[in-house]
Order: C-alpha cells, then sequence, then structure tokens
C-alpha cells in the first residue's frame, strides 16, 4: 500500500510540475530591449488565437482640405497615429489591445514634402505613441518599408497588424 501511496504522490507531483511547465510556455513572449522600439522575436505558442487586421489607413485629418490629398490625411506621423487610432478600434471590438499586437508590417509612401523620402521619423514618433509605454510596454516584431503607391491618393501610411491571445 505504501509502495502505491508513493508512486501516487511522484505521478501527482510530475503532474503538477508539467501543468506548471506548460502553463508558463502558454505565454506569448516579446523579446525585446529598452534600446529598440520593436520586438526583436515575438513567440506565440500552440494554442494562442491569432488575429490577422487587414491594412488600416488614416481616417480624414482636415475636411477642409482638398479630398484625396496628403493635406486631407495629414502627414506621416499624423496618418500613423490614425491608422494606429483605426487598428486599436478594430482590436478593441474583439476585446484585444495594442499589447496583444505580435507582428506590424507598415508601408510607406514618400512624403513629397521630403523629395520623395519615406518620413520614418515621423512614423517612429506616432508608433511611439502606442508601443514601448509605460501603459503599454510590449512592442511587435515589425516590418516597415517605402512603397511606390498606397491604394488612394493623399495616403503615405498603411499598416497591417497580426495579434494573438492566449
Amino acid at each position: 500500500m505504501a509502495k502505491h501511496s508513493a508512486l501516487f504522490a511522484l505521478g501527482l507531483t510530475a503532474c503538477v510540475v508539467v501543468a506548471a511547465q506548460g502553463s508558463l510556455a502558454a505565454d506569448i513572449v516579446h523579446t525585446q530591449s529598452d534600446e529598440s522600439p520593436i520586438a526583436r522575436m515575438v513567440t506565440v505558442p500552440a494554442g494562442a488565437t491569432t488575429y490577422y487586421l487587414s491594412g488600416m489607413l488614416a481616417p480624414v485629418a482636415n475636411p477642409n482640405a482638398p479630398k484625396s490629398s496628403v493635406e486631407s490625411y495629414g502627414d506621416t506621423k499624423t496618418q500613423t497615429v490614425g491608422a494606429l487610432t483605426e487598428i486599436k478600434k478594430a482590436l478593441a471590438a474583439q476585446n484585444l489591445d495594442m499589447g496583444d499586437v505580435v507582428m506590424m508590417h507598415v508601408y510607406l509612401v514618400g512624403d513629397p514634402a521630403k523629395d520623395g523620402k519615406m518620413d520614418f521619423a515621423g512614423m517612429m514618433e506616432g508608433y511611439k505613441q502606442f508601443f514601448g509605454t509605460k501603459e503599454q510596454p510590449n512592442k511587435p516584431s515589425r516590418s516597415t518599408v517605402q512603397v511606390a503607391a498606397l491604394a488612394g491618393p493623399g495616403y503615405l501610411v498603411e499598416i497591417e497588424v497580426i495579434a494573438a491571445k492566449k
């Protein structure tokens, strides 16, 4: 009887250890540093639900500007904040937040005011309002590229994200 009790206790202990390890392994891990505005890597475990959000554009920022112009949507920083605000709303509709974003693709059109070069600094000013803050410290993995154009005139920024939640 003592042998069976000892085996039962050993088996129970093993189950508790495996369960504890399983719960630790189930976390989404953002491998990031304070120096970088993006995560070097994000690990999403099996069993997490992933959400693929289509590219989001900024809403009209200045309704008095000519329709479908850069002036109507704003500069790169303004459009970045606008697009990320739209993403934040879409995530909230699924009971998610910006901390659940694990991957981001940013597409920037060359700004006519900057001789056709992408305004990476302006994008970063907007981005840093949403990621790596005291309120929301998680940073996604991210790619940023300059593209020739977006779907509509006047747009300088389009952002798509993948979010995950356990």
